[in-house]
């Protein structure tokens, strides 16, 4: 087979790269995300893709972003953290800007497909991915397959509803797996925490500029590897959640293994270990079947782009 072209569309930056059916990514590509998103994101792809083309001819292009795809794999249905693009077709905005083939798919899918094919899970049937960001993305493989379900929008395992009358999530919807288990969490909890315990936040603080608000999911990173009490409590918080969550999408889809994947698990086993723990403690007949491993992902930010240039051939 040729060589494709894989996008992955994140809040920050395009990254693009030019990936072989092994799965090595022999060059890659990157521009800033335009703010406004709509035709000036459409137009950023393309650019990147077409920067790419100017050393190396590809059969087709993938593009991934968060989101809910159509079933075709032409149209974002929905993109609730980029700006007028709901509703496009951007299978055929990118092929008239770009001159070749090109599918759509979502950046959770792209990047539980890429760890499937060439990562963590290779060689793996049934693999349930989570990547941890800003928000919670899902990927189902079952039997060998991605599964997108009927209408393209299976897996969006972070818009789960799991606290009734929650915290109002950016879906519109109320209490969602993603505002208790993602990075945008994790930073929540921190702020909690030190607000309630000044002197406990005292280190986390001083790695900002000392006020609440300036705490980030950076600092909590590196204060908990450093042993910082509050830090690790809100880890641990976060993977508790995490492993609740998963227990119960283990008795739903029964996986072998599951990726966990995204910003967040730079921070190890400080993550993983209370997952696991989590998924433990929720597991529904606990002791009693065996459960999935939990893992960390292997491809870390060319999963989404090395995924979606390999589903851009299948």
């Amino acid at each position: 087979m040729g060589l494709t072209i894989g996008v992955d569309v994140g809040g920050t930056k395009v990254l693009g790269g030019v990936v072989t059916d092994s799965g090595e990514v022999l060059k890659t590509a990157r521009k800033d995300t335009p703010r406004e998103g709509g035709k000036a994101l459409t137009q950023t792809i393309a650019d990147v893709a077409k920067e790419l083309m100017q050393e190396y001819t590809v059969d087709s292009v993938g593009v991934c972003a968060a989101g809910f795809v159509s079933s075709d794999r032409k149209t974002m249905l929905a993109t609730p953290n980029i700006a007028d693009w709901n509703g496009v077709n951007l299978d055929y905005e990118l092929t008239s800007l770009i001159g070749v083939p090109v599918v759509i798919e979502n950046d959770a899918n792209a990047a539980a497909w890429g760890e499937v094919k060439f990562g963590a899970a290779r060689g793996k049937e049934n693999v349930l991915m989570i990547t941890v960001g800003t928000g919670i993305g899902g990927g189902i493989i079952a039997n060998g397959r991605l599964h997108r379900g009927a209408f393209g929008i299976a897996a969006e395992v972070g818009h789960m509803r799991v606290v009734p009358d929650g915290i109002k999530c950016g879906c519109g919807a109320y209490g969602c797996f993603e505002q208790y288990g993602s990075g945008n969490a994790l930073v929540r909890f921190a702020r909690e925490y030190a607000q309630a315990d000044s002197a406990a936040g005292a280190h986390l603080l001083s790695l900002g500029d000392g006020t609440i608000q300036g705490i980030t999911g950076g600092a909590i990173t590196s204060a908990a590897a450093a042993g910082d009490s509050l830090s690790l409590k809100a880890f641990s918080t976060l993977g508790n959640w995490l492993g609740a969550g998963i227990a119960s999408l283990s008795v739903v889809l029964d996986p072998e293994c599951v990726v966990i994947g995204g910003g967040v698990i730079d921070a190890g086993d400080i993550l993983l270990s209370p997952i696991r723990d989590g998924l433990e403690k929720y597991m529904p007949f606990a002791g009693l079947h065996p459960y999935p491993q939990v893992i960390p992902a292997l491809l870390g930010n060319d999963a989404g782009l090395v995924g979606a240039a390999d589903l851009a051939r299948v």
